[in-house]
């Protein structure tokens, strides 16, 4: 019997999941800050006790950790240096030269991962073709370790001019360092990120040298508490792409690890729209420290080459380090369970981004925490039973929750507790539904079509009042919607993506050269693959960055995966014309269409537990209590108190109600009736 387990660090708690044939089991503990790998002990060892297994049973081992986010955000990496081309040492100081705040005279940048005086400039040029116009000058190169060894640099990044057309400057430096300085962990930009606009490909590889001491480091500290613990099964890591990779892949590129929690969710979320046939559903993840709100379509998570890190400015794109890597593409927001409320100066209530955590945690944590969250407004609320938090393992501390929403919300503003509470409750929900409506419309899609799918700990206390924004009419709370990254990880395969920048206009469409790189890909794809998955069946996918020439920004475009002829310069054609068309509802006729980068993905197929539905029969259960709650007018109401698992498929609820179980509750505000679906998911209708 297979034995698969999903471990995810979050900011505040650290999730498990484990599937024993046809049975699951999770935990959720408080993630510790300074040593997070005792955390995944302790979640592992309480999961296993549960599920009465040996640590030597487990099969595999899925890991997601926020460990790369953090050290990103809080500037905790290696000391890192920068070997670059002559002429180009202030790339990634410079940026785009734009404003992403135009009238913001004071504005802030952050400041690049390694400082100018560890950027060391070094002769050599190749053109955008691949041509050598001046040759690298190994004195240089030899200059550049000299001061590299003197400043004690633990890692350093490579990024030279045009590398991606032609890597061997930057291999031959590598290897020079490597001769030299043979610990020093190395970052080549022409392999983390081999794509044109070298500003995003430096700032990638210094990124990914910046994390890789940091990275390795942890992992092997990891695989060796995880054999001294009896687990001496594989680990796997999951990528930001929403594919898994081995320890050593991961330690290589630490880079693509920096989204991998959230893809989790966003995998989860597509496996459930998948087994209760909803085409078209808003992924709504919300935790602890942040909440990640995700659009998918036909099952599959809308998918990005590029995102953000550490921004300076909330919500502000431009404002942060951007790194070109393989990620789910969503919206992330600082509003999670433990995310503060304050008053501002202009007597305005504000939640988040900054959280409490896990220490001290909110202040109904009894943990030392005084600043007032949103997990305390919902216990004021009435929507958190203080004795059930977390199946009883956190016992919270009502007063306190009362204290700090007085202290900090209340007294400000002259409102009472029960009035303060609803407010920062409404003020995170209108912040969450906010992101969700604009990254809709970003992306030429609408909301309140789409079934809203909530999970994470925090997500199904709000998903009801999050959709009445929105104007959705369904949602979704799938089991173990607590944990849903971690389960989420079961569902990934094996999987790599590699992109490779190489211009191409439709109209001169070279086949054969094209054939011939997508080959190379598939190879290099299938080396990392094949790592991890052995001999399993592999599935390939591409897809091309497009645009009409002239335009500055670029389209992804699904291609088919075969060998091209002569007339498919006709069919890539057709599939951007389709693929603009649904971004701008318009096509731009008599303009030649390009080709700027081509993209293969190659995965593993990934054995699943196989979830049946069960019959349904309609029925309506009696409550176990009844609790005083606030609505959304901050009226005081009775709610039906109901235990999720006395539910059998079938039973029909009518709100206001709560559904309790370990990892989190569902509130039925009184717009929606829930029902039990075969599967065990509640879902949430509108009345009427």
């Amino acid at each position: 019997m297979h034995n698969r387990l999903g471990v995810d660090i979050g900011g505040t708690f650290t999730d498990v999941a484990l599937e024993n044939g046809g049975r699951r089991f999770t935990s959720k503990v408080l993630t510790i800050p300074h040593a997070p790998e005792r955390s995944v002990l302790a979640a592992i060892a309480a999961v296993l006790a549960e599920a009465a297994l040996a640590p030597s049973a487990l099969s595999i081992i899925i890991h997601g950790t926020t460990l790369a986010t953090n050290a990103l955000i809080e500037r905790k990496g290696a000391r890192t240096a920068l070997i670059t081309t002559l002429g180009f040492r202030d790339t990634i100081e410079i940026r785009h030269e734009n404003r992403f705040e135009q009238y913001h005279v004071g504005i802030d940048l952050p400041a690049p991962l390694v400082p100018r005086r560890l950027r060391f400039p070094i002769r050599e040029r190749i053109d955008a073709r691949g041509r050598v116009l001046v040759a690298l000058d190994e004195a240089d190169v030899h200059r550049a370790i000299d001061e590299i060894e003197r400043q004690n640099i633990e890692a350093v990044a490579i990024g030279l001019l045009h590398s991606f057309t032609e890597p061997r400057h930057e291999m031959r430096v590598a290897a020079l360092l490597a001769e030299r300085l043979p610990r020093i962990a190395v970052t080549l930009s022409c392999e983390v990120s081999p794509e044109m606009r070298e500003y995003e490909r430096f700032s990638t590889a210094c990124a990914n040298a910046y994390l890789q001491p940091l990275i390795a480091t942890y992992l092997g500290n990891l695989g060796r508490e995880l054999v001294a613990a009896g687990m001496s099964c594989p680990l796997f890591l999951m990528l930001s792409g929403g594919g898994l990779t081995t320890v050593e892949t991961a330690a290589r590129f630490p880079v693509r690890l920096v989204e991998s929690g959230p893809a989790g969710g966003a995998i989860f979320a597509s496996h459930v729209a998948r087994q209760c046939g909803f085409e078209k559903v808003v992924s709504f993840d919300m935790g602890g420290t942040t909440a990640k709100i995700c659009l998918i379509d036909d099952f599959k998570p809308q998918t990005s080459r590029a995102f953000e890190v550490a921004r300076m400015y909330r919500f502000k794109k431009g404002s942060g380090l951007p790194l070109r890597v393989p990620v789910i593409e969503m919206v992330e927001i600082g509003a999670g369970g433990g995310s503060i409320a304050r008053v501002d100066g202009l007597r305005r209530i504000a939640v988040g981004p900054d959280s409490a955590g896990a220490e001290p945690g909110p202040a109904c944590y009894g943990r030392g925490g005084r600043a007032p969250t949103v997990t305390d407004a919902d216990l004021v609320l009435g929507r958190i039973d203080p004795k059930a938090f977390s199946g009883g393992r956190i016992k919270l501390d009502s007063e306190a929750a009362h204290t700090a929403l007085n202290d900090g919300i209340g007294t400000p503003l002259g409102i009472s507790v029960p009035m303060a509470a609803l407010s920062v409750s409404e003020m995170v929900d209108e912040n969450m539904s906010n992101a969700a409506r604009i990254h809709a419309v970003e992306s030429g899609k609408d909301a309140p079509s789409r079934v809203l799918i909530a999970f994470g700990g925090a997500a199904p206390l709000h998903a009801a009042r999050v959709a009445e924004k929105l104007g959705m009419e369904r949602i979704l709370i799938p089991v173990g919607a607590g944990v849903g990254s971690a389960i989420g990880f079961l569902r990934a395969p094996v999987s790599y993506e590699i992109v490779r920048s190489r211009l191409a206009r439709l109209a001169a469409f070279r086949v054969a050269e094209i054939n011939r790189l997508f080959a190379e890909m598939r190879a290099q794809a299938e080396t990392i693959v094949r790592a991890g998955a052995g001999n399993a069946a592999l599935v390939e996918a591409r897809h091309a960055f497009m645009r009409y020439c002239g335009q500055g920004h670029e389209v992804l475009v699904p291609l088919p995966v075969r060998t091209y002829g002569e007339g498919d310069g006709a069919t890539l054609a057709n599939a951007f014309e389709g693929a603009y068309c649904a971004l701008y509802s318009r096509v731009i006729p008599g303009v030649d269409i390009e080709v700027v980068s081509w993209v293969l993905s190659l995965s593993a197929g990934v054995e699943t537990m196989m979830e049946a539905a069960q019959t349904v029969t309609e029925y309506c259960p009696q409550p176990v209590g009844r609790r005083a709650m606030r609505d959304a007018a901050g009226a005081s109401i009775e709610a039906a108190l109901h235990r999720r698992a006395d539910l059998r498929p079938g039973a029909r609820i009518l709100g206001p109600a709560i559904i309790t179980e370990d990892e989190t509750s569902t509130v039925v505000s009184a717009s929606f009736e829930a029902h039990v679906n075969g599967f065990g998911y509640i879902e949430l209708r509108r009345r009427g």
